[in-house]
Order: C-alpha cells, then sequence, then structure tokens
C-alpha cells in the first residue's frame, strides 16, 4: 500500500459516493453493533455484581429445608428448624473461629398491610433481626438511625423502612425522609419509623427498597409467636477467602446439633460463589452478544467484497490501459485491496463513533459499559473484513489480460 494507490483508492471512492456510503454503512452497523451490545453485556454484569456486592462478599445466608427438601429425605428436612440455640452456636469462636458476626433473621407476614394517613401498602419484605444487621448487610440509613441494642432488648416498638414503602404510603413524589418519626400501623400495631434506608434498587428479582425492618424481639411479640427458632441465619467470616472453610464448617456445626440431620437438610448461600458464578453466566451471555452483532459485520463485509467486484468489473479497460502502459500486478492489486481497506476502515471508525453515542444512553434498562477491548476488537475486524473480503476481486482485477480488458466495453 503506497500514496499512489491511496489517492486512486479515494478517487474511485469519490466517484461512486453514494455506493461507497452505503457500503461502509454496512460495516459501520455491524461495528456500532459490537461496541453497543458488548456494552449492554458488560453494564448488565456490573449492575448484577454491584447488587450481590451490596449484600456483602463474605457473607452466607443459612436456612433450613436445603437443596434435597421433598426428595431424598425430605420429610427429615422440613421437620428441622434453625433454633435460637443454633444461633449461639454459630456465634461461638471456639467452633467457628473465622466467623465475624452472626444475624439472626424473623421473617414477618407479608400479608401484614401498613397504612398511614388513609394510605396502604404491603411490604414485599418483612423481617425482625438485630442491630448488627446494618453493617453486615451494608445496609445504611439516610435519615434517623438503625435499630440498637436496647431496641431489641427493650422490645421498642419501632421500625426502619426502605425508600419504596415509604413513597408507597407518602405518594411516589414524596420524599421518604418525611415519614420519619411517624406512627404507622403495621398489622395490627402502631410502630414509629425511626429511620430510612438507603436506597438500593432492584436485584433483578425483588424491589430491595420495599421493606420493614424492626427488632427482632418485637416481631416475635405481635406477628410470629416466640417458638425459638429464626427464618434463616446471615454469617460473615472474617474474609472472602474465608466463606469455603466457613460454610463447611457451618454445615459440620448444623448437622452435629441435629439428630436425624443430612448434608441436604440446610441450605448455605455462599455470597463469595455467587458473585464468582454471576460473573461466569455473565461472561458467557457478553461473549454471545458479541457474536449476534460480528453476524452484521460479516454481512458487512460481503457487502465490500460485492461493491468491490463491481467496481472491478466497471474499470476493466482502466485495469487493461494502466497494465499496456506497464503497470505491475502488484500495482493493481495494491490499488484496489486498498479501496477495500479503506471502504471498511472508515465505516469501522464510523462505527467506533456510533457505538460511543449509543452507549449514551440506558439500553432496556441497563446502562451500557464500553469495553475497551470491543473497540480495539471492532477496529481490527474491520481492516481484517477489508483484507479479508478486498483480496479476491482485487487478485481477480490483477489477472485481467490487458488485451481482454483493453477490448472490454
Amino acid at each position: 500500500m503506497n500514496l499512489e494507490s491511496i489517492r486512486m483508492a479515494v478517487r474511485g471512492m469519490l466517484a461512486n459516493r453514494m455506493r461507497s456510503a452505503l457500503t461502509m454503512l454496512g460495516v459501520l452497523i455491524g461495528v456500532g453493533a459490537v461496541i453497543i451490545l458488548v456494552a449492554v453485556g458488560s453494564g448488565s454484569a456490573a449492575a448484577a455484581a454491584k447488587s450481590l456486592e451490596a449484600l456483602g462478599s463474605n457473607t452466607l445466608t443459612v436456612s433450613a429445608g436445603g437443596f434435597g427438601a421433598g426428595a431424598r429425605g425430605g420429610t427429615q428436612s422440613r421437620g428441622i428448624t434453625i433454633t435460637d440455640n443454633d444461633v449461639t452456636a454459630l456465634s461461638d469462636k471456639t467452633q467457628l473461629p473465622d466467623v465475624s458476626a452472626v444475624i439472626p433473621i424473623v421473617n414477618g407476614s407479608t400479608s401484614s398491610a401498613a397504612s398511614f394517613n388513609g394510605a396502604s401498602t404491603t411490604p414485599g419484605s418483612f423481617i425482625g433481626t438485630i442491630a448488627a444487621y446494618s453493617p453486615v448487610r451494608n445496609a445504611p440509613v439516610t435519615a434517623g438511625r438503625f435499630l440498637t441494642d436496647d431496641d431489641i432488648a427493650n422490645h421498642n416498638e419501632v421500625m426502619v423502612v426502605g425508600t419504596t414503602f415509604a413513597k408507597n404510603l407518602l405518594g411516589a413524589t414524596a420524599n421518604p425522609n418525611a415519614l420519619l418519626n411517624e406512627q404507622v400501623q403495621l398489622g395490627s400495631q402502631s410502630l414509629t419509623v425511626i429511620g430510612i434506608l438507603k436506597s438500593k434498587g432492584s436485584n433483578g428479582f425483588q424491589d430491595q427498597d420495599d421493606i420493614v425492618i424492626l427488632p427482632e424481639s418485637v416481631v416475635r411479640d405481635f406477628y410470629t409467636g416466640n417458638t425459638g427458632t429464626v427464618s434463616q441465619v446471615i454469617v460473615q467470616a472474617e474474609t472472602a477467602a474465608a466463606t469455603t472453610n466457613v460454610q463447611a464448617e457451618i454445615t459440620s456445626l448444623l448437622q452435629s446439633r441435629h439428630t436425624g440431620s443430612t448434608a441436604t437438610s440446610f441450605r448455605v448461600l455462599n455470597q463469595a460463589s455467587l458473585l464468582s458464578t454471576q460473573a461466569d453466566s455473565n461472561r458467557t451471555f457478553t461473549v454471545l452478544l458479541g457474536s449476534v452483532a460480528a453476524i452484521s459485520l460479516l454481512v458487512g463485509g460481503i457487502g465490500v467484497m460485492n461493491i468491490m467486484l463491481v467496481t472491478v468489473t466497471e474499470r476493466t479497460r482502466e485495469i487493461g490501459i494502466r497494465k499496456a502502459i506497464g503497470a505491475r500486478t502488484s500495482n493493481i492489486v495494491s490499488q484496489f485491496l486498498t479501496e477495500a481497506v479503506l471502504l471498511s476502515l472508515l465505516g469501522g471508525l464510523l462505527g467506533v463513533a456510533c457505538g460511543f453515542i449509543g452507549s449514551h444512553f440506558t439500553i432496556v434498562g441497563v446502562k451500557p459499559v464500553i469495553e475497551t477491548y470491543s473497540v480495539v476488537l471492532a477496529i481490527g475486524v474491520s481492516l481484517a473484513v477489508g483484507l479479508f473480503f478486498g483480496i479476491y476481486p482485487a487478485s481477480r482485477a490483477a489477472k485481467l489480460r490487458p488485451i481482454d480488458a483493453l477490448r472490454h466495453e
């Protein structure tokens, strides 16, 4: 490729502006689609990872009636519950030295309707817990305060609520903080709102802001009864690396405390494992999206070859004249190959620009995240497309015999 080849290639492209523009459009769409769809996949992965990480990468959620319930030993699994004594045992550093915190959760009935000033709503999540829930579950308040040890010990009739729950009672455009210090009727009890949780959004399954949190003691007093059992336990390991060992220790400890239990009697969800699995799934999803978009780039490349074949046919006489006055085969190949590469490269650069513009918009609820490798790959592939699909038309032009080319009409 030399300056003369580039000059002639540009002249040929300008002589057929509309055709050249349409050819570049095919490559533009392919490159833009690759960048945008990969960005959507990366954005989706980032959002999912953020939601999971917000729950803590070194936490494990323990509940009874594990994955084997209803199958082998299903009756046994259903009869086993996690008790307050189990919570105490899990907190014993001599048995589980890598555990830093143990948080019991008592689920209240989500059918308990809440009302305030004539408005009513049913919380998506209704739990009773202890003060340590906030730092372990990364659930800070934006107004007021979270539960304290005194609230649990004194059975204080208070609640901390999410922003969605607050807006459902106040109105969609209202400031959730306006519910602070107000009395809200939850089921049969009137409770004081002492804190508004920081918004977390949706985790893909439910609205994390449609939640009410009460002292564990109050939930037992008025909603579930003091059965001496908990719905689940959140266990925080000292480090993310220790979660696998802690998971095995939890299962072993609970089995030893419950006669007749098996490895499937308890479900222990490892947050670190979930993050790893989520990352693998998102990588597969992103590759799939990029592969689908690459098909349009392939179609654009076929369009380049088609146009170059037409160009060779139209300029057969010109090729004959050039060869008659001494142009070498390499000169002819360089001329047409340069034109094909320029068409693909210009289309690719415009596609990159469109990809960056398109990625500034939210697509199907996802904020795209541009990946540098997708831009480099898209430009590289557009160059390769020009070379690959330009070689055949260029070699076909170079093989024309001067006498046959000069006779062509």
